[in-house]
């Protein structure tokens, strides 16, 4: 069999990958198409001369490269590109229908002299659906029912609506060729951009599927982003490691830019599932942290929906990789809490099934605590939770007298000073630094010390009881000395001549070695000094030792913590940052900001991290802000809200979730949600999860909400006095300091709450909103009695332009 220009194509097993526009066709599809495609990879990949999949030679794309077109069934067709003598191919486009030939046939298919990447672009659809879209006249603004309206619509209205001798001016008109495909725009879309004067035009090209480096760009253009700034934070996380030659097209389809094997079932099980295809792919930025190699520790940040996680579970399958074959474990994949390990494992074994989860432990650093300190026989105690713990300190204030001093600061100054200071005496905790900790003087110092032994005796008092704080601290000790007597142990054996010292190391009682070869750390910023202690304790210092991810903006538990001082250093090339949202709309993302403007956050170390060059591909609704006289009103009007949605829009109620500050606010909404006259399926999230296919809308406080994501998103309660919580106000001139923490941490906690949202976000209040949300949130919110009263403006407008 030959391909048509004389070339070959035998019988052998042929690697095969999917590109990401791909995904995207499939995506758009839906999923009788993704199976009908996935089911044709198989087949090629098995044996790619099968006459059924009537693979025929379209054209050559350069002197190592050919176009095929291909039946994955009687309906659908796929664009391949055939490189290596036919050993290699890759998924480029799907279309279906009885045009599905002629839309293969016609589509444009280029290197892209940036990153590198094959990419593909329909101009004949483009021409279609954006250049020929008739203008609009000059007052005319995008439909904002459709969500297509910027949420600052002014200068957008000006931009396009600037007339010279009668015609728009283009859009990107400013930019000459060069600017543009220097920055990576795909050089054949330069003359349909040149016709692209609107807004709506604009939007019609987004929806093209178009290249994702192309995209991004453009969209940071529209923004007025300098070009300077794009280079920095989009195009040169594209770039190619090594000079671009547009015509070896196998040298491009080598590059994993945004691909995935599709050898793995895996991978051809998330076919058209842009939910899980997001877990599986790798835009550049993340590939070079997910695969490189680091002389030390690494870190990555970067905000919500950025795939920090998507990172840290490629980090972990590159590091198995490297391993020698061997039944132990010596990956550890941490996290704060169990639900996050939970869902971290299975995302784990979606990547890369049972034979990785055979080398890797995936634990909660908790988990991971308790287990350490039993495994040295000491004696744990009941783990006390938070509330139990509190009155525990409310019992020691009580039985010493010492009454003016607050068990909130108590637990604190346990947990982010002595602990995390390893203070084990008085005179330890007089000297230990205090930095994010308020100022007290040396005679409070010492009261505070005796409350702590007050505390501790008191924990230790049959029947006997702990903290989780204490167990990870007792585990980091039993850590430390275990590395301890490991080096001492190395430093022995090295001073021998490197001979075995079998006797030395059987009296030991242990085999000496480290618990760990690589630590990978999921949501670093929520673990404590203890936790860092334990940690770094269980892996040796050396190449690739401590991979972690995080995110200081999304801080909703713990203080502070400076990882320099822990042993782990990550300054320089080690730390690196994300920048691209995958998850959340930019209408969304651009509210979500919003409520931590002005705040100064920490890198995770000794610097400061900011969001500059955070960015979403994502268009949707702009947020809605609702306004409510009082608590029954707004909870009354977020269920008519949710039930519209359902009923009109057909969105799932498992797709919908209530964000609320408290516990009793959540347990409120649930009951006016499932009470008549709406009669809504919900459920409370706890701390176990919920069961996935239950068909209810979710309620739970804002903590309960991480790493969870929903379609529409609503965040009530949002009033001043509820967020921040009118309580931090004893700490305004009392201590300054722990005010100001705690109103950030609220800041975080909405900041949170508020990305979960992928489509839609919808922010509610009663009385006065909170001073996180615009200065002119009360003017510009919709009236909840309105709706109520089914008067007043439609449920999917797409909301005051306050957001």
């Amino acid at each position: 069999m030959s391909n048509g220009a004389g070339r070959p194509v035998g019988r052998a097993r042929t690697r095969v990958q999917v590109g990401r526009q791909a995904h995207g066709d499939l995506e758009r599809r839906g999923g009788a198409v993704a199976d009908a495609v996935g089911d044709f990879v198989h087949r090629l990949r098995a044996d790619r001369t099968n006459r059924a999949l009537r693979l025929s030679f379209l054209r050559a794309a350069g002197n190592n490269g050919d176009l095929h077109l291909a039946h994955a069934d009687s309906h659908c067709m796929v664009l391949l590109l055939s490189t290596d003598g036919g050993d290699e191919m890759r998924v480029l486009a799907v279309r279906d229908g009885a045009r599905a030939r002629d839309e293969l046939a016609r589509l444009t298919v280029e290197i892209n002299p940036v990153s590198g990447v094959v990419e593909v672009v329909d101009q004949s659809e483009v021409s279609a659906n954006v250049v020929a879209l008739l203008d609009r006249s000059e007052d005319s603004a995008p439909d904002e029912a459709d969500g297509t309206a910027p949420l600052d619509a002014s200068p957008s209205k000006a931009a396009s609506s600037s007339l010279a001798g009668g015609l728009r001016t283009p859009l990107f008109g400013g930019y000459d060729d060069r600017t543009l495909t220097e920055l990576g725009v795909v050089p054949s879309l330069l003359p349909t951009l040149r016709n692209v004067s609107t807004d709506e035009q604009f939007e019609r090209l987004l929806n093209q599927n178009l290249p994702e480096l192309t995209r991004d760009v453009l969209l940071a253009l529209r923004d007025r982003v300098d070009p300077e700034d794009v280079r920095r934070h989009i195009t040169d996380q594209w770039r190619a490691e090594e000079d671009v030659n547009t015509g070896d097209w196998a040298r491009a389809a080598r590059r994993a830019v945004s691909q995935a094997e599709s050898d793995d079932d895996a991978v051809l099980g998330a076919l058209g599932k842009s939910f899980d295809a997001w877990r599986l792919f790798l835009h550049p930025e993340q590939q070079r942290l997910a695969r490189g190699n680091f002389k030390g520790s690494a870190k990555v940040t970067g905000g919500p929906g950025t795939g920090k996680t998507v990172v840290a579970l490629h980090r972990v399958l590159h590091l198995v990789d490297r391993l020698p074959p061997g039944h132990s474990r010596p990956v550890l994949l941490a996290t704060y809490n169990t639900n996050l390990a939970l869902d971290l494992r299975d995302r784990l074994g979606q990547l890369g099934g049972d034979a990785l989860l055979r080398r890797v432990d995936v634990k909660s650093v908790d988990a991971l605590a308790r287990e350490v300190v039993q495994e040295s026989c000491q004696d744990l105690g009941r783990p006390l939770d938070d509330e139990a713990a509190m009155n525990v300190w409310h019992t020691v204030l009580a039985e010493t007298g010492l009454l003016g001093y607050d068990a909130d600061f108590l637990d604190a100054e346990l947990k982010h000073v002595v602990l995390a200071g390893s203070c084990g005496s008085w005179g330890a905790y007089r000297r230990v630094g205090r930095s994010g900790r308020p100022r007290i003087s040396t005679a409070q110092r010492h009261d505070v010390w005796q409350l702590v032994q007050a505390y501790k005796d008191h924990l230790d008092a049959p029947p006997r009881q702990t903290t989780y704080a204490l167990i990870a601290d007792q585990a980091a000790s039993l850590e430390q000395h275990r590395m301890a007597r490991f080096e001492e142990q190395a430093r022995y054996k090295d001073a021998a001549g490197g001979r075995d010292l079998i006797h030395r190391e059987a009296g030991s009682g242990m085999w000496l070695k480290p618990r760990y070869q690589h630590l990978v750390v999921d949501e670093a910023q929520d673990l404590s000094a203890s936790h860092w202690r334990m940690l770094r304790a269980m892996v040796r210092k050396g190449p690739n030792d401590i991979f972690l991810a995080g995110d200081a903006h999304q801080r909703i538990y713990g203080s502070r913590v400076v990882l320099s001082h822990q042993g782990i250093d990550i300054r320089g090339r080690a730390s690196r940052r994300l920048t691209l949202n995958y998850r959340t709309t930019r209408q969304i993302l651009g509210s979500a900001n919003r409520l931590i403007a002005g705040a100064s956050f920490d890198d995770l170390d000794t610097g400061t991290d900011t969001l500059d060059g955070y960015r979403s591909v994502l268009t949707g609704l702009a947020p809605q802000f609702w306004r409510a006289p009082d608590r029954l009103s707004e909870m009354r009007a977020v269920a008519t809200l949710i039930k519209e949605r359902h009923d009109s829009h057909g969105t799932p109620y498992s797709a919908m979730a209530v964000s609320v500050p408290e516990g009793g606010s959540a347990q409120e909404f649930a009951n006016v949600l499932a009470r008549k006259p709406y009669f809504l399926p919900v459920v409370e999230l706890g701390k176990d999860g919920v069961p996935s296919d239950l068909d209810a809308v979710r309620i739970g406080t804002m903590h309960r909400f991480k790493g969870l994501e929903f379609q529409r998103v609503f965040l009530s309660c949002l009033g001043e006095g509820q967020v921040p919580h009118q309580r931090i106000e004893r700490y305004r001139h009392a201590n300054p300091i722990r005010y100001c923490q705690e109103e950030q941490r609220a800041r975080s906690l909405a900041f949170v709450a508020a990305t979960r949202a992928r489509d839609e976000l919808v922010v509610t209040w009663s009385g006065r909103a909170s001073r996180f949300l615009p200065a002119d949130a009360d003017e510009t919110a919709y009236n909840a009695t309105d709706l109520l009263r089914q008067d007043g403006p439609p449920s999917g407008a797409s909301g005051s332009a306050a957001a």
